[in-house]
């Protein structure tokens, strides 16, 4: 229901626009908003009327007229006053308000709606039946986008989203939890990963310079239907997890860029378990000191290249060679050939699922 503070507050505009006194009533005759001290009828007059089937009544000096909700009687509007003039601003002050009506039902619908949507809770004629009723083109292609913030922060970051994103342009935005805020962007049907990407850094800096908050941002898949974002939500809320685990670094995930890290994820924990044991036994990749993480990292962002890696790491290339010799003697894998790198890669990898787990638990 609309709150009466909203309706005060076009009333009041409209009286300061039309010198005219208005005030609105509920059906039981109980003042709602408006200039309660000039127009004081009897509730039993406002009840009379509203069970009346007349739209419109004049008793002595007021005019009575009723607002409707989708055919509903929702309230009785009363303008002061003996002249036509006021009779009309009463209907543009009734008009007025049910427009106001029907757009916060439609705002607390769409966001119902899409929450229901991206989690699976509507039958697909609903889908179809309820985006028609709201108004909402089923066949344009949208990307969702899962912001990540913590506490009052996750308020201040959906304030941040709906001054930057407007349902005008066919954006939306919504929440499931506390921590996370969801928006549902309309792209072009053209539009390449990186261009989704790029909304995605956009977040990240607004929010880091406008409301001075840091926040994680994942996105799933483009979808070409209203029916398939579940699958798209579904995708980002992976690339959230996925991105904590593996990329950690990173403030953006997109699911289209997970690699390997989203293929690891989906492994059963007995699995990776095994794989660990018999690449490390009780020596895993975790308990390796920072340098020395550093270093591998390094060395696999360079391709496995040396003399690269050592100039970046501002190392003599022998003091590089000799930290590679030192995790061979410890693991029996020699990071300068492709298959040992790639094994030892993954397994780090997996070591921190398993890591990020244990801390779950």
């Amino acid at each position: 229901m609309i709150s009466n503070q909203i309706i005060q507050t076009s009333i009041d505009e409209l009286k300061a626009i039309t010198k005219v006194d208005l005030c609105v009533f509920d059906l039981s005759g109980s003042w709602v908003a408006g200039s309660v001290d000039t127009l004081d009828l009897n509730p039993a007059l406002i009840r009379d009327f509203a069970s009346s089937p007349a739209d419109s009544q004049v008793i002595g000096t007021h005019h009575l007229l009723k607002i409707y909700d989708e055919g509903d009687l929702l309230f009785v509007l009363v303008a002061k006053g003996f002249s036509d003039d006021v009779y009309m601003v009463g209907k543009i002050a009734t008009c007025q308000i049910q427009n106001l009506v029907i757009a916060y039902k439609e705002k607390i619908d769409r966001n119902g709606f899409f929450q229901n949507l991206i989690m699976d809770n509507l039958l697909l004629v609903d889908v179809y039946n309820r985006a028609k009723k709201l108004r909402i083109d089923v066949n344009v292609p949208r990307v969702i986008y899962l912001v990540e913030a913590t506490g009052e922060k996750a308020s201040m970051v959906m304030e941040l989203l709906k001054g930057m994103f407007s349902s005008q342009t066919g954006d939306y935005v919504t929440a499931v939890d506390e921590n996370s805020v969801i928006l549902i962007k309309s792209v072009d049907a053209e539009a390449t990963g990186k261009d989704l990407e790029t909304v995605a850094e956009t977040i990240v800096d607004m929010a880091s310079t406008e409301i001075m908050v840091s926040v994680r941002v994942s996105l799933g898949t483009m979808v070409h239907e209203l029916k398939d974002l579940s699958k798209s939500y579904k995708e980002a809320k992976m690339a959230m997890d996925v991105g904590k685990i593996f990329y950690a670094e990173k403030s953006v995930a997109a699911y289209h860029s997970l690699g390997i890290g989203r293929l690891i994820y989906q492994l059963p924990i007995n699995l990776c378990k095994i794989f660990i044991e018999e690449i490390f036994g009780d020596n895993i990749p975790t308990e390796l000191d920072d340098e020395t993480l550093n270093t591998l990292n390094k060395f696999f962002e360079n391709n496995l290249n040396v003399s690269e890696t050592a100039r970046q790491l501002y190392v003599h290339r022998n003091t590089l060679v000799y930290r590679i010799e030192r995790i061979q003697e410890s693991t029996g894998l020699n990071l300068r050939t492709f298959d040992d790198a790639l094994t030892f890669k993954i397994a780090l990898m997996v070591a921190n699922y398993m890591k990020y787990l244990d801390d779950a638990e």
